[in-house]
């Protein structure tokens, strides 16, 4: 292509690394180039070089195919330049926010809840909006859409009790998208008919449903115009999606292309907009001739880029045309389209028929065209050679300082006055919100079906069910479905996102009040109950723990899921580990666990990292939703005060610690590399040996690598004394070093 040219004469070093040799047959060798081209593209895209992002981006459907879905930052620059070129940016405004949304409105489309669905993220929307997937990521959040979500079921109860006409009507809708989705268009267009004739004010949702059910009868005219008088700019980007799609259905690319635009530049997380701006650039910008290896052997063989053979699709055959017949072949083909579509509009002055050929060939309808000063048509760009595409499409798309071309349909300027004063009638109406009647508020309506008492933190699954947060964590503990329906909720287990439905919880916190300082203060007290540090202190009954030695634990018993999430959401972030007593349960002596870092499984295990803290000694004990607790007191060193004896003391450590040094470097190095890896490098000699209320560090990481018994070391781990404990490590290493081949 002549417009790559400049490129590769400007960077010659480029050309070796983005263009396939002449002689090169290797096809993996093309997949590379193919890959590297596309990545140039994007980065191109990426920095805003729409000009030669379109080179780019050509060359490398001439290389290879492109998916529409790879053109996904390509449209991002496009829409980047579009919204900056925009004439009047208050034009592209969504949603007006000068009256705020009510409690049971839509974040998205601004209308009744009718049947909420409740995201992962804790936001509700209708079920329209969801399941016809006009949004990517949450409005309130930005929190991308995942899974599949069903209604909320407590919601749903809520609004069919507290506005039962306005939720029949959001089913009638329903029942509209059911069946345009069944391909009953014609009952669609009655039932949404009924619903537009009863409800005149608010018919948005329902003229726009049966704007999609006049499209696909190709009745286009009366699409457009429920596209039009769409009332009010609660439904503006669907409102201006729908008119894209059926310009689209009509053949008029160009237009179209400019309309899906502006619907991003409403809303660019419109998912369904972007689709279709993928789908029809990789249309224009793919090559005319299907043969895409010989273009490239030929594009790479000659020093100018290539000029493709143009072609016309005839008789599902492409042949080669020469100037002459391919502009007889265009003139015979505008001649017969505005001849079909008179035709078509004597018979029925509503319809117009899909052309034969491809939506490419754009149809002229009346009514529709533009000025003599209009854009040239971009969808006729497959009857051009391949630069003249990308000259026409760069043209096309990056606009003049006067701003984008958005197409306005001529077909409602018949009505232009009387729509005009309708929509001014809407925006003029002030928006009234919605109350519950205080008569109808009942405070079991909000129980929890787990506790029986009243939703604290609610949280849905996507099952569509409501428990509270800590009810449901508990459940999963145990079994990772759904305790109403028992639907699988592994997934959501492994998200572990149990974030509060904000509707559920406003409503509580509103017209419940008193109800939810009562649970609040009971959740409270409970919580309170679980942070005292001495009392109903939680035990892990497992193996035996030292003061500053790391601990790792692998907890995958429901009692201790429950036990540790608690000793986070207290803020705690302690427990207590003993050894197990056949007799009473577990030992009398134990080390509290700080817990460093909580790393969740998928299937809710957890690989926890402590290290070890204070020392206790056990006063009662209990039990505690099927944990152990106790009463405690913590233990300390006696300190020494005696100079002579603090003297003393200090030269039996020096010895103890220099022996345990010799010990350790004359293990084996199998042995010696464990230890390092378990327990990490022998704690440096401390200055202070009374510093610390647990005495010297090195004293418990001796205790925790040497092979004793497991009760000979709760024995030391109960000692007060200082002096009595490094008396006993003396003689375990005096004895270990006596033992040959140690």
């Amino acid at each position: 292509m002549s417009s790559l040219q400049p490129h590769v004469e400007e960077a010659p070093e480029e050309r070796s690394a983005f263009f396939i040799g002449a002689d090169s047959d290797d096809v993996s060798e093309e997949e590379d180039h193919h890959q590297i081209i596309l990545q140039k593209a994007n980065a191109l895209a990426s920095e805003n070089s729409l000009k030669e992002a379109i080179d780019w981006f050509s060359v490398a459907m001439r290389y290879g195919p492109v998916r529409p879905e790879q053109l996904s930052t390509f449209v991002d620059c496009i829409l980047r330049n579009f919204k900056r070129n925009a004439a009047e940016p208050e034009h592209l405004s969504g949603h007006s926010r000068d009256v705020e949304d009510d409690l049971f409105d839509c974040p998205n489309c601004h209308n009744f809840l009718g049947e909420p669905v409740t995201l992962a993220c804790g936001h509700s929307y209708c079920k329209r909006c969801v399941q016809r997937h006009l949004l990517s990521k949450c409005k309130l959040c930005s929190e991308p859409l995942s899974g599949e979500q069903k209604p909320n079921v407590v919601m749903c109860g809520l609004l069919d009790k507290w506005f039962p006409d306005e939720l029949q009507k959001s089913k009638t809708l329903s029942e509209v998208d059911e069946l345009c989705r069944r391909k009953c268009y014609q009952e669609a267009v009655t039932l949404a008919t009924d619903v537009i004739h009863c409800d005149p004010e608010r018919t948005g949702v329902a003229r726009l449903s049966r704007a999609e059910a006049y499209m696909a009868l190709k009745q286009y005219r009366l699409a457009l115009e429920d596209t039009h008088i769409c009332p009010g700019s609660s439904c503006s980007a669907e409102a201006v999606f729908r008119k894209a799609m059926v310009l689209h259905e009509m053949g008029e690319v160009d237009e179209s292309l400019q309309v899906f635009l502006h619907c991003l530049a409403i809303d660019e997380d419109f998912p369904c907009a972007k689709r279709q701006v993928e789908k029809i650039l990789c249309d224009l910008l793919s090559p005319a001739d299907d043969n895409v290896k010989d273009g490239l052997r030929e594009t790479t063989h000659n020093t100018s880029p290539h000029r493709r053979s143009k072609t016309l699709v005839t008789d599902g055959r492409v042949e080669p045309q020469s100037p002459v017949q391919r502009q007889q072949q265009q003139q015979a083909r505008a001649a017969s389209a505005h001849q079909h579509l008179d035709n078509n509009q004597e018979k029925r002055g509503e319809s117009l028929e899909r052309p034969g050929l491809s939506r490419a060939h754009s149809l002229r309808v009346h009514g529709l065209g533009f000025g003599e000063e209009g854009l040239k048509r971009v969808c006729s760009a497959p009857q051009l050679g391949d630069e003249d595409k990308v000259s026409m499409l760069k043209r096309k798309l990056t606009v003049s300082d006067s701003g984008p071309c958005v197409v306005d349909s001529g077909r409602s300027k018949h009505k232009k006055q009387g729509v005009g004063k309708f929509l001014k009638q809407q925006a003029a109406k002030v928006k009234t919100c919605r109350s519950v009647p205080e008569d109808m508020m009942d405070p079991n309506d909000f129980e929890c079906s787990l506790c029986m008492r009243l939703f604290y933190e609610p949280v849905t699954t996507p099952c569509g069910h409501t428990f509270c947060k800590n009810c449901l964590e508990r459940c999963l503990d145990h079994t990772p479905q759904c305790p109403l329906c028992k639907e699988s909720l592994k997934e959501y287990l492994a998200l572990r996102k149990y974030v509060v439905t904000t509707v559920l919880d406003t409503l509580i916190k509103q017209y419940l009040s008193q109800e939810h300082a009562e649970r609040t203060k009971t959740h409270l007290e409970e919580a309170s109950e679980l942070s005292d540090p001495t009392k109903n202190v939680p035990i892990f009954v497992c193996t035996m723990a030292y003061p500053t030695v790391p601990c790792p634990l692998h907890v995958f018993e429901p009692r201790y899921r429950l036990m540790l999430r608690r000793c986070m959401e207290t803020g705690t972030r302690q427990f207590g580990m003993c050894i197990n007593d056949a007799q009473k349960g577990f030992a009398d002596h134990g080390c509290m666990l700080t817990i460093r870092s909580v790393h969740f499984l998928s299937d809710g295990r957890s690989v926890v990292d402590t290290i070890g803290g204070k020392r206790f000694q056990v006063l009662s004990r209990g039990m505690k939703d099927g944990y152990s607790t106790a009463d405690i007191e913590h233990l300390e060193d006696t300190r020494v005060e005696d100079s002579d004896e603090l003297e003393e003391l200090q030269q039996l450590h020096d010895a103890v610690y220099e022996q345990a040094r010799d010990w350790f470097h004359n293990l084996k190095v199998r042995f010696h590399n464990q230890i390092l890896q378990h327990f990490g490098p022998m704690p440096e000699r401390e200055a202070d040996i009374q510093a610390t209320a647990n005495g010297p560090a090195c004293c418990w990481w001796l205790l925790a690598v040497l092979p004793i018994d497991p009760r000979y070391q709760l024995s030391v781990l109960s000692m007060t004394s200082l002096k009595d404990r490094l008396v006993k490590i003396q003689h375990i290493l005096t004895y270990l070093q006596s033992i040959p081949n140690n």
